[in-house]
């Protein structure tokens, strides 16, 4: 089956060859896999994924999320997912890229547009769909821009807005809205979930995290939990064990890391890890240390 996109296939291919994950530009990430993976947990920022070849299955508690070439993925806050490549083969491998959203971007052009993009519905923070044709011209010069560095600081900012205009008026742009609605129920969460990534270590107070969400305490914890499918210290303990499975992969002490992330147990460490990726830190660590390739977080 062919899609609109298959011109970005061998481009998207080379650069993976060429740069690996990280394309050089900030928020761009690529994904390749010849075979189907196992469980991948993560947590997704604020992104747009789209499939070029082969299949997916995106999980956010017990809500599936299935895409495949052609379509996309829009995440509207970070959010804790768990995934695993369904479709790819050394023939076909599976391809895929993620860029990040800039949620300013997204308030700006609403400000801007404010009377054409009125509906403000409330959505799930995760949402599949067919990729919209006229997303397909601005992706194909985003990628362009990787050939020519001294293009690439001017013209990549053009591009985004471009791209986050166009979601914004298409199928995603309900969930997109989201992003850029302060006042939006997600919006706040959003705040709530970035604060935490980024703090991951501090003790969490549920007063305070109410407070820079503006709810009360028994709204806030009801929105997290139905937004996120976790408690806030559900949420965090996720980060943690995330960071520690980055950790691993150069760390040999598992109690180091354990004390590095903020547990102040390293036998509660190891319960959780291996409740949460089903082996053990020191085991899982050696492993992927041996392998040199950390799953991928698409």
């Amino acid at each position: 089956m062919t899609t609109p996109l298959d011109a970005l296939i061998p481009i998207v291919d080379r650069q993976y060859r060429r740069f690996g994950r990280e394309a050089p530009l900030d928020g761009l990430l690529l994904t390749r896999a010849e075979t189907p993976s196992g469980l991948i947990r993560a947590v997704y920022r604020p992104s747009f994924c789209v499939v070029l070849q082969g299949a997916k299955v995106s999980m956010l508690g017990e809500q599936s999320f299935r895409y495949r070439a052609g379509q996309g993925l829009l995440a509207s806050i970070d959010v804790p997912v768990t995934s695993r490549i369904s479709e790819a083969s050394p023939d076909r491998p599976y391809l895929a890229f993620s860029l990040a959203i800039d949620p300013t971007m997204v308030t700006e052009l609403l400000v801007e547009q404010s009377t054409a993009l009125a509906d403000t519905s409330t959505v799930s923070v995760l949402t599949t769909t067919d990729l919209d044709a006229d997303l397909h011209d601005p992706l194909m010069r985003l990628f362009a821009l990787l050939d020519t560095p001294r293009d690439l600081a001017v013209l990549a900012p053009l591009i985004r807005r471009e791209i986050v205009w166009r979601l914004l008026c298409g199928r995603l742009g309900v969930t997109l809205r989201q992003i850029g609605l302060a006042e939006s129920h997600a919006a706040r969460i959003g705040r709530v979930t970035a604060w935490i990534r980024n703090h991951f270590m501090e003790a969490l107070r549920v007063a305070d995290l109410a407070a820079l969400a503006h709810m009360s305490i028994p709204s806030f914890h009801r929105h997290f939990k139905a937004v996120t499918m976790l408690t806030p210290v559900q949420f965090q303990k996720q980060i943690r064990l995330q960071e520690a499975r980055r950790l691993l992969l150069t760390e040999g002490g598992v109690a180091s890391v354990g004390y590095a992330i903020g547990y102040e147990s390293p036998s509660q460490f190891t319960r959780d890890y291996r409740r949460l990726f089903g082996v053990s830190p020191g085991r899982d660590g050696a492993a992927m240390r041996a392998s040199l390739t950390p799953e991928p977080v698409l």
